[in-house]
This record gives structure tokens, C-alpha cells and sequence, in this order.
């Protein structure tokens, strides 16, 4: 074989560089600053002064300037006055009144801060870096007997290349040829591998385990489910939760009312309390330092982009923070039944035969006339004699009675499959002591065999219900929240399924319109009510509900309609994923209070003037780190 190797692309987002070396330049600015603030006491110690302040100078500069040009540039951009111009402020304010030690301090633990901060959020991140790392950049083409090296945005629909064992798959496609185990948990979030043969379908990003594998690419590079992903999880951590807005609006105002106490407090006290003019402008540059809302500030979002973070890593993508903080105040979930709660295909549940005929036989018969449709109904048949191990041959004759049903010769004889009208209903309903109307009435539905001497067999099926749907809906229950199904289905049907899947309640014979309808009055009665669904005539409603959750086998019109993505339509996901945004909940909560009592700790302690600077700057500055420490413990719930 020959292979030709070709220049790669760069391959590394300069974003990404330039995200992953700021912190480290952001911290040795900070730590220059300090050394030169040790080296400014030395020499005011040694009495010289002037080299001292040279000193405090280069360190007010050095540590300052990255937060100084943000909060400038912030400022001039949003026309409002924010939290780095306060320190900004606080910091030249000590310098003027000769407290240059406290005012590099200050820099220096505000430089200290914010380089963690900038690392803390890269870090609560991290998911978009880690999936935008194992996102493949090579494939091996095979185009007539011959293998090449390309970039994968030089791949093409129709494409066939080769992924040998231990590889990554680099496009989406389907198995041509061989069969292998594949890792598939960079896309579903499920650690167990799958196995994967013929017409098998196959994602980037996923690996390849055990054997070789032929493969037909059958999306772009750039729309790949993978790449969805990485487009998904990026634009969630861009959008911000109402909580956070709210944060940020207020954050203007408080900054003006802060300023405007400050004004205040450098006249009132030195009048009314007797201070002198060097402590009243101490005082207010305390204040300055101590009343800022950092700390506020930062309760919100790196708690967060961490939980979109631990969600993209589960499997579980949010298409931005305010779903994942509405999807705590759910009270209510809709379910569409087929693909969703159930496996949406049909399945043989019972056969029912005459007494001169064996089950085997029986299915040996329809198989081999139904082997020849491509009616949902007639693959379950044939899939049920494959998987019972019966051999069936091609009919000898068939005819195909357009919403009836088929006729077909198979050794010799003619038999009839389909509805009771097309094989006699009056036969077909007292066959075996009516037997057919009970398998009716439990929701299943049936199709009849008949030969020359009448009914001969009835044949039930049903979607089945998924494994975990059960404890799923269980779970949800014991959350609190109501759950009920929006179906098409008869209402014997729906019921059944209702019965057998615990939901609290559900709706037959529902239209698409007849959804949001629905939904409509369960947000009038509950307030915040989420949807789950698969299918094109799902987005409807995934829109109207405040909370769209769709499962990632479903159509792409659900997909990109809904604010939650299931990526292994797993439905325990979504009580995780309720969790999660409770507990994110609880942390921003704990943050916020926390955040406020140690503002007005310290604004109490300044007025009492027993806080100096350097130990309003540790509590102010400590404080900020703190809460953005207890948002990052979402990354590992």
C-alpha cells in the first residue's frame, strides 16, 4: 500500500494557548510584585526612602497592570464602573496618603486572586479542552487499493477509510467492513464499551478497541455528533444563567453606591466622629477594598460552567446555564412514549396457535412471507424467528393488500397475514376463547394468520418498554416531581403503558398541537414543566416546555430544538441531571451568603477601626477564591 503524508493544519486554537499561558503570566507578575514589595520594606528599613518607593512603584505596576487594562478596558466598553476599578482606586488612594506598603499589598493579593481565578475558571473548562484534544486530526483514506493520510477536513461524504485498533475514529459513518469493540464514552459518557459489526453506525471521536475497521463517512467533519458536542458545551458556558445576569446588573449599581458611601466617609467621620484626615482616608480606602463585591461576583458563575462541565462529561449536555438552573425548579415531566420510554419498535410478545400447528412452525410460515416487507410489523416478525433461531425462506408467491395485509404461498399452501377484517374479523376475534380481544385490551396490538382452514394463529406485539424506564420514572416520582405521558396511541394502549412504567398519569390519541396544548395547561398547574422527547413532531412541544429535553438518538430537528441533550438516551440521566442542578443550587446559595456575611463582617470591622488593610485585603480577596473553590466541587459530584 502506499501512503502519502501531507502537511497537517495547525492544529492547536490559538484560544486555547493563549487561555493556557495567561494564568502562569498573570501569577509571575504577581510574585515579581511581591519579591518587590519585600525588597521596598528592606530598603525603607534601611532608610532609603526613595529607592523604597521606586520599589513600591515597579511592584504597584507589575502586579497591577493586568487587572488595571481589564477593568479600564471593561469600564470604557460597558460605560459602568466595576470591581477592579474599586481596587485600582483603594490601591493609589493608600499610596497617597503614605501607606505604600499597604497599597502594594493590596496589588499584590488582588494579583494573587485574580491569577487564580483565571485559573480556576480555565479549569472548570477543561471539558472543551479534554474533547477538543481527542477530536482526531488524521484519517487514512482508502480510494482504490491505495491508503492516504489527510486532514479530516479533507474528508468527503462517501469517503472509505480504514481505523485500525487503538485509533480514534475520525468521522462519523457506517461499518463497510470487519467488526470491533468501540469506546464510546467521549460520546455518551458510558465507560462500557460496544461492540460494533456490519452497517454498524460509528462517531469520531470514539475509539476503536479490538479490530480493524472499514468505514464509510457519512457526515462532514464539521457536523459531526462530536463536533455537535464540542459546539454544544462551548455556547452553554457562553450563556449565562438569570442568576448571574442579575449578579452582573447589580454589580454596576453596587459599585456606584460603594463609591458613593465612600465620598461620604471621607468627610463625615473626620466631623462627626473626631477622626483625623489620615485615618477617615484610611478608613475609606478600606471600605473601598472591603465593600467590593468580588466575592459576589464570582458566586455564580464558576459553579456553573462546572456543572455544564460534569454534565457534558456524563453524557448530559445543556445548551446553556439557564436550563440547568431551571431544570432544578421542575415540578412536572412530559413524556412522548415511542423512542422515548419505550424502545420505539415493536417486538413479538405472544403466539398463539392452532393445535395442529407448532410455534416453530407457525413462525417459520410468517417470517418467510413477511421477510418480504418493509412494514415495521413484518420486521419484528422476522426478527423474532432470527432471534429464535428459526430458518425461513422467500414465499413462492406474494401479494401485498394495501392496508390489509399480504397473501402468500409458502409450501404450496396460500396463507393469509393481517388485520381481523382482511382474515375474517368474527373468526378472528373467537379464535381461542377470544383470546386476541384481551391481547387488544393490554395494549398490545395484533396480526392474524389464516390458511384454507381458517384462523390459524394470532400474533401480539408491542413497543417495549426501555429496561430502565421503570426506575427511572420511580426516581423522578421520589423527587417529587409528576410525571405523565403524551402519546398518540389508543387510550388502551396508552394506559397499558402507563400502568407498566408507573407514570403518574398520561394522554391518548395526542396530535403534535394537542402536545403543546397539554403542556400549556401542566405549566399553568405547575409552573415549571420540562418535556422529553425524540422525534420531529416532539419539537413542537419541546419548545413550548420551559425545560426541552430530547434523547440523542432522536431526529435532529428534537436535537436542536430542546435546551438538554441525553446523549445514550438514558433516562436515569435526567434525576442526575436534577440533582446536579440542585446541588448547583445549593452551592451558589451557600456562596452568596457566605460572600455577603463576610462583606458586612468586614465593613462593620472597618468603622470600628480595628481592620487594617493588609487584613481587609486577605479577607476580601480570600473570600473571592473561596467561593470560586466550592463552585469547582461540581466538576467532581
Amino acid at each position: 500500500m502506499n501512503a502519502e503524508v501531507k502537511t497537517m493544519p495547525e492544529s492547536k486554537p490559538e484560544r486555547l494557548i493563549g487561555q493556557s499561558i495567561l494564568p502562569h503570566i498573570e501569577l509571575i507578575a504577581a510574585l515579581l510584585s511581591g519579591v518587590l514589595i519585600l525588597a521596598g520594606w528592606l530598603l525603607d528599613k534601611n532608610g532609603l526612602e526613595t529607592a523604597s518607593v521606586v520599589s513600591y512603584l515597579l511592584a504597584f505596576v507589575i502586579g497591577g497592570f493586568a487587572k488595571a487594562k481589564e477593568g479600564i478596558e471593561e469600564t470604557i466598553k460597558e460605560k459602568e464602573l466595576n470591581v477592579e476599578m474599586l481596587m485600582i482606586l483603594a490601591a493609589v488612594g493608600s499610596a497617597i496618603i503614605g501607606y505604600w506598603t499597604e497599597g502594594a499589598i493590596l496589588i499584590f493579593i488582588f494579583a494573587v486572586s485574580g491569577a487564580l481565578e483565571t485559573y480556576t475558571m480555565n479549569k472548570s473548562q477543561k471539558e472543551i479542552s479534554s474533547l477538543m484534544d481527542i477530536q482526531p486530526e488524521e484519517a487514512l483514506r482508502v480510494s482504490n487499493g491505495f491508503e492516504e493520510i489527510i486532514h479530516v477536513s479533507e474528508l468527503s461524504v462517501g469517503d472509505e477509510i480504514l481505523v485500525k485498533p487503538g485509533e480514534r475514529i475520525p468521522a462519523d459513518g457506517i461499518i463497510m467492513k470487519g467488526r470491533s469493540t468501540i469506546d464510546e464514552a467521549a460520546i455518551t459518557g458510558e465507560s462500557v464499551p460496544v461492540s460494533k459489526e456490519l452497517n454498524g453506525e460509528v462517531f469520531a471521536g470514539t475509539v476503536n478497541i479490538t479490530g480493524a475497521l472499514y468505514v464509510k463517512v457519512t457526515k462532514p467533519s464539521d457536523e459531526t455528533l462530536f463536533q455537535k458536542i464540542i459546539q454544544l458545551v462551548q455556547s452553554a458556558q457562553s450563556e449565562k444563567s438569570p442568576s448571574q445576569l442579575f449578579i452582573e446588573r447589580f454589580e454596576g449599581l453596587y459599585v456606584k453606591i460603594v463609591l458613593a458611601v465612600v465620598g461620604l466617609m471621607l468627610f463625615i467621620p473626620h466631623f462627626a466622629l473626631g477622626w483625623s484626615w489620615t485615618e477617615t482616608f484610611y478608613r475609606a480606602m478600606v471600605l473601598l477594598v472591603v465593600a467590593s463585591p468580588c466575592a459576589l461576583v464570582a458566586s455564580i458563575m464558576p459553579a456553573t460552567l462546572s456543572g455544564i462541565s460534569n454534565g457534558a462529561r456524563h453524557g448530559i449536555l445543556f445548551k446553556g446555564g439557564i436550563h440547568l438552573e431551571n431544570l432544578g425548579h421542575v415540578k412536572a415531566i412530559a413524556f412522548d412514549k415511542t423512542g422515548t420510554l419505550t424502545k420505539g419498535k415493536p417486538e413479538v410478545t405472544d403466539v398463539i396457535t392452532r393445535s395442529d400447528l407448532t410455534e416453530n412452525e407457525l413462525i417459520r410460515i410468517a417470517a418467510s412471507i413477511e421477510s418480504q416487507s418493509n412494514h415495521p410489523l413484518a420486521q419484528a416478525v422476522v426478527k423474532y424467528a432470527e432471534s429464535q433461531q428459526i430458518p425461513y425462506t422467500s414465499p413462492e408467491h406474494l401479494e401485498d393488500v394495501a392496508g390489509w395485509g399480504v397473501k402468500g404461498i409458502v409450501d404450496g399452501k396460500e396463507w393469509k397475514i393481517g388485520k381481523a377484517d382482511f382474515v375474517g374479523k368474527d373468526a378472528a376475534f373467537s379464535f381461542n376463547s377470544g383470546k386476541a380481544k384481551l391481547l387488544a385490551e393490554s395494549g398490545k396490538t395484533t396480526i392474524f394468520i389464516a390458511d384454507d382452514q381458517g384462523i390459524a394463529a394470532v400474533i401480539a406485539l408491542k413497543d417495549i418498554i426501555r429496561e430502565e424506564t421503570k426506575a427511572a420514572l420511580d426516581t423522578l416520582q421520589q423527587l417529587g416531581i409528576h410525571t405523565i405521558m403524551l402519546t398518540g396511541d389508543s387510550d388502551k394502549t396508552a394506559k397499558a403503558i402507563a400502568d407498566e412504567a408507573h407514570l403518574n398519569s398520561y394522554v391518548a390519541e395526542c396530535l403534535p398541537e394537542h402536545k403543546v396544548s397539554h403542556l400549556k395547561e401542566l405549566i399553568e398547574k405547575y409552573g415549571t414543566v420540562a418535556m422529553v422527547g425524540d422525534g420531529i413532531n416532539d419539537a413542537p412541544a419541546l419548545a413550548t416546555a420551559n425545560v426541552g429535553i430530547a434523547m440523542g438518538e432522536g431526529s435532529d430537528v428534537a436535537l436542536e430544538t430542546a435546551d438538554i441533550v441525553l446523549m445514550k438516551n438514558d433516562l436515569p440521566k435526567i434525576a442526575d441531571a436534577i440533582e446536579l442542578s440542585k446541588k448547583m443550587k445549593r452551592i451558589v446559595k451557600q456562596n452568596v451568603i457566605f460572600s455577603i456575611s463576610v462583606i458586612m463582617l468586614l465593613i462593620i470591622s472597618n468603622f470600628l477601626q480595628v481592620l487594617d488593610l493588609p487584613y481587609g485585603v486577605i479577607g476580601h480577596e480570600g473570600s473571592t477564591i473561596l467561593v470560586i473553590l466550592n463552585g469547582l466541587r461540581l466538576l467532581k459530584s
